[in-house]
């Protein structure tokens, strides 16, 4: 799932500033998992930026929403009349949400409350870790399920660095696994730890970001 974490409220409160009537839009998905932009977050936001509005006497109308997507048009529908009667949109998903929900409503303002950080996984209860890149060419089939271009600090396709000391990553020792140990120990308990004496080439980047932004088209789907 796509993690985020919510902006800091200075930050928010700064961006939200001038408009009248201000529209908090949650989104139903990845934010929800992970706690940053669900329609509890929208309203500990909404119920934080009043209280500050009131003590800095300021003059703002807060309406309160959530959708079940916010990267998929159908769902603006319940929301529509909402976001084209507000100044603004103070977004709570993550950052293709914002994006799409400006495409949609061309000339409305749509501010991002959250920042963005990695697709991840949930550790446990309010734990959420990095475990892939969105690089484009998949290469979990050779390393045991480890992906080395999002768990390696450096990406490293062909072993560790020499950064690695007991199982830990020299970036910080403290709290990142070296990703080739993992890759290692994995590779180690499926019995083929043979593979990884062949030589992986260099990863083709062209698939990722550094081939531009991405897109997918499904000829048999497209109407």
């Amino acid at each position: 799932m796509i993690t985020a974490v919510q902006k800091p409220f200075d930050e928010i409160s700064e961006m939200v500033k001038g408009h009248d009537k201000l529209l908090i839009l949650g989104c139903g998905s990845c934010v929800t998992v992970c706690m940053a932009g669900g329609e509890k977050e929208v309203g500990i936001l909404a119920s934080t930026l009043r209280l500050f509005n009131k003590q800095n006497n300021i003059s703002m109308e807060i309406i309160e929403d959530t959708i079940e997507r916010q990267c998929d048009r159908e769902f603006f529908d319940a929301v529509k009349d909402k976001i084209l009667r507000a100044d603004a949109v103070l977004s709570m998903a993550c950052g293709a949400g914002v994006q799409f929900c400006a495409e949609v409503f061309e000339g409305k303002r749509v501010l991002p409350a959250l920042n963005t950080r990695f697709y991840g996984a949930t550790e446990q209860q309010g734990i959420w870790s990095e475990c892939c890149a969105g690089c484009g060419s998949c290469v979990l089939d050779k390393f045991g399920g480890i992906c080395p271009i999002a768990r390696c600090s450096k990406s490293l396709l062909n072993g560790p660095c020499g950064g690695s000391q007991e199982g830990k990553c020299e970036v910080d020792p403290e709290n990142i696994d070296c990703g080739w140990q993992l890759i290692y120990d994995r590779m180690k308990s499926l019995g083929l730890l043979h593979k990884l004496e062949e030589n992986e080439p260099i990863n083709d980047w062209s698939t990722g970001r550094d081939g531009g932004p991405g897109k997918i088209i499904r000829e048999d789907m497209v109407l």
